[in-house]
């Protein structure tokens, strides 16, 4: 199983020999195997990196992120056509009823709120987000079909203030602290649309997000219970600009703990249990989603 996330942050030029990503830079040279590698994130715009390359990686499930001028991930290379029942995933995929997707969506809106109450529950002990907490944890227990009620837009309402201050706007580009959680959230982002497309999955088609312009809607659905694990680290840090060794950390989340149907997992490795869930879900043998639940921030022990 691939789980070696690499980050090139200086100009290198990276090429392919014997199955192997050779990293050359002005002061250092290394190789990585290509079958350990899960993500590869591509930070310096002066880097060069061989078609070879690309071609390995994608063959072997690995998603390859490129960045922009402010060096947040702005493109991710997935896998195309890797699952050998392509088609007939695709088919089961389409074939979710309406009812379903909505039953899927409740479950994974129920699974967000719950994350959220336990972020605030294992960030502060401030009286406030203690209440707040106990206020979402009912929530998610009362999120109807489809989240008609809207009860995740309710609960981000309360959640981020309660978290990072009444002052704290999502949409506030000057604040620091949106800088981290966009860059975290794209990085988990990335790693569950590769995930769904090693899986068979066309990720445009999603369970709730239908954007025509978004080819990523189903990333997006599976995306929401896993985001509190970027709101625990971020609220952990003082703000202050986010520095190369912080996007480091966020990108070594996907090696942290998370637990899943009463086992820990590295979170890289619990969104492809969630997505093998869903491959369950739409092959009709089972009806409910494996989850992720939050608990305290911790490296992942391989045993």
């Amino acid at each position: 199983m691939a789980y070696r996330h690499i980050i090139v942050e200086n100009e290198a030029k990276l090429t392919l020999k014997n199955n192997q990503l050779c990293i050359q830079t002005p002061q250092t040279d290394g190789t990585v195997p290509i079958e350990d590698i899960s993500t590869l994130l591509v930070e310096n715009r002066r880097s060069e990196i061989s078609a070879a390359v690309l071609s390995a990686l994608a063959k072997n499930g690995s998603a390859v992120f490129i960045c922009d001028e402010f060096h947040m991930p702005c493109g991710v290379l997935v896998p195309f056509s890797q699952h050998s029942r392509q088609l007939e995933i695709t088919k089961k995929q389409l074939a979710l009823t309406t009812p379903a997707k909505k039953q899927l969506w409740k479950q994974i809106v129920s699974a967000k709120i719950s994350n959220q109450a336990k972020c605030l529950s294992l960030c502060s002990h401030a009286e406030k987000a203690q209440a707040v907490a106990e206020k979402l944890t009912s929530m998610s227990k009362q999120v109807r079909s489809g989240d008609e009620r809207n009860s995740e837009g309710h609960a981000a309402a309360i959640y981020f203030t309660a978290l990072f201050g009444d002052k704290f706007l999502r949409s506030d580009d000057s604040n620091f602290r949106n800088a981290w959680l966009n860059y975290g959230y794209a990085i988990l982002r990335s790693c569950i649309a590769r995930s769904l497309t090693v899986y068979g999955f066309l990720p445009a088609f999603g369970v709730h997000h239908r954007s025509a312009l978004n080819q990523f809607n189903l990333a997006d659905d599976f995306i929401e219970p896993f985001r509190p694990i970027v709101d625990l680290f971020t609220v952990q840090y003082p703000p202050q600009e986010l520095l190369p060794q912080n996007k480091r950390q966020l990108v070594n989340l996907l090696n942290y703990d998370i637990c899943i149907a009463n086992n820990m997992y590295a979170l890289s490795y619990a969104v492809e249990r969630t997505v093998q869930s869903f491959s369950a879900v739409c092959a009709g043998k089972k009806k409910n989603l494996l989850l992720p639940e939050l608990v305290p921030l911790k490296l992942h022990t391989y045993e």
